[in-house]
């Protein structure tokens, strides 16, 4: 079974081809999750997330706001989808809900059944087996590891990477973990992964730490 992640450098909307990607891996008749931090007008906010989807024929969605959904619902309700959606925000909160609960295992699982996952800022920063939070992200003003859901085993992940002049957290965490492949994502960007593998990328930019230098691979 082939797994399919999408991971952003900002908060929605999709870039459009990626958009048209994650829809042709939808079942219609099942719902796509989005899992989101509940904020004051969240509802006004949803249609920045599903109208790229809605353009290309994906209508049905399940809405899981964290801080207020039992997680014996939420559980039921990502069973039931045929993709999820997590989308931005604090990032050690995203881990808390996510990563620290049983939700982490069964978006994995999900995963690991061939549906489709997409992350947003720190939704992707989560999808990964090593969490990294750079000191721009965090009350703390740190950098922090922390353990991700693991649907990218050999993957470490920068977003928001020109925008926030985070180049230096990026190699920090290149040296961390020299061996593993690396991306470093702008805002407005996606790549999108099959079995752990990159095979497209659109939007700003996307770089890469070789040779202990940062190399821009893709983009406007």
């Amino acid at each position: 079974m082939d797994n399919h992640l999408f991971l952003f450098g900002s908060g929605p909307p999709f870039t459009p081809r990626l958009a048209k990607q994650f829809a042709s891996l939808i079942a219609t008749e099942q719902p796509i999750s989005i899992m989101f931090l509940e904020r004051d007008g969240w509802k006004d906010y949803m249609p920045i997330v599903t109208e790229p989807l809605e353009q290309v024929g994906r209508h049905h969605f399940t809405y899981i706001p964290l801080q207020s959904t039992p997680i014996e619902k939420a559980i039921r309700l990502l069973k039931e989808s045929s993709g999820v959606i997590i989308c931005g925000g604090d990032t050690n909160t995203y881990a808390d809900f996510i990563v620290d609960s049983e939700l982490g295992q069964v978006i994995k699982e999900l995963y690991m059944e061939g549906r489709p996952i997409t992350g947003f800022s720190a939704g992707a920063l989560i999808c990964p087996n090593k969490c990294i939070i750079s000191a721009k992200d965090n009350d703390k003003q740190e950098y922090q590891l922390r353990k991700g859901v693991g649907l990218l085993s050999n993957t470490v992940l920068a977003v928001h990477l020109t925008e926030w002049n985070d180049e230096e957290h990026f190699s920090q965490m290149v040296s961390q973990f020299p061996f593993y492949q690396n991306f470093g994502l702008d805002e407005k960007t996606g790549i999108r992964l099959l079995n752990e593998e990159l095979i497209d990328m659109e939007g700003k930019g996307v770089y890469s730490v070789q040779n202990k230098r940062l190399v821009k691979i893709g983009g406007k």
